[in-house]
């Protein structure tokens, strides 16, 4: 109990700092990747806030958008081919428990939750515009693959996504794991007060998986 009052006090001081400092941050970040190109796939918003942090445009159509995790799971185990699919509307999800109040979207039989969208239009028009600058990075070995649990991702699909023969994978959950011998996997002990069974939303996620890992660092290597 103790331990974990010290490590929230740490961890507070080191968000405080890095808020402070960000243009420092931010601009070491930029230089140490300015010669790099990559493109991030990841299961929720996760993305866009890691291109905005290096002030880059969106080479990847996962901006904004939202996938369950056996659609995801789907999706990377034949990459090539849901991602050359159009956009099919839909009013409603097969997952019942999730109220629809934003555009949604099948690719064959994968839903694409455009949380962030305000019609069809806009949504169609980014997802194909971005899709077209992503598949002009043809090296698949600087592809960045995310997961994580903030949509519902069981510890299946996270066994799954270890197993699938992508060379740049990390993941996020609320649970270690560790039995699965997930590379690049980890646990997530900062919980927001609304997201107790799983990582907060993207955006959040973003603003503290430093405390975990150094992303950038770690992309660089990637592309190395």
């Amino acid at each position: 109990m103790k331990n974990n009052f010290f490590r929230k006090i740490v961890v507070f001081i080191r968000r405080k700092y890095r808020v402070l400092f960000k243009k420092y941050y931010r601009k070491k970040d930029i230089e140490l990747l300015k010669d790099k190109n990559f493109v991030v796939v990841c299961d929720n918003c996760w993305a866009g806030a890691v291109y905005q942090w290096l002030e880059r445009p969106y080479n990847s159509p996962f901006i904004s958008v939202g996938f369950y995790g056996d659609c995801y799971i789907k999706l990377l185990s034949n990459f090539d081919y849901y991602m050359a699919l159009p956009l099919k509307f839909i009013t409603e999800s097969k997952y019942k428990n999730r109220k629809i109040t934003y555009p949604l979207a099948l690719l064959g039989d994968i839903e694409v939750h455009f949380t962030h969208y305000k019609d069809e239009e806009e949504a169609n028009t980014k997802w194909a515009r971005r899709t077209a600058r992503m598949l002009e990075e043809t090296n698949r070995n600087n592809y960045i693959f995310m997961m994580s649990d903030a949509w519902y991702a069981t510890e299946q699909n996270f066994k799954d996504f270890t197993a699938l023969p992508l060379q740049n994978k990390i993941s996020f959950s609320i649970h270690e794991y560790k039995h699965l011998n997930l590379k690049n996997h980890y646990q997530v002990l900062e919980i927001d007060k609304n997201f107790k069974d799983r990582v907060p939303n993207g955006v959040k996620l973003f603003k503290i998986n430093f405390i975990y890992m150094n992303l950038y660092k770690w992309i660089k290597e990637c592309l190395s």
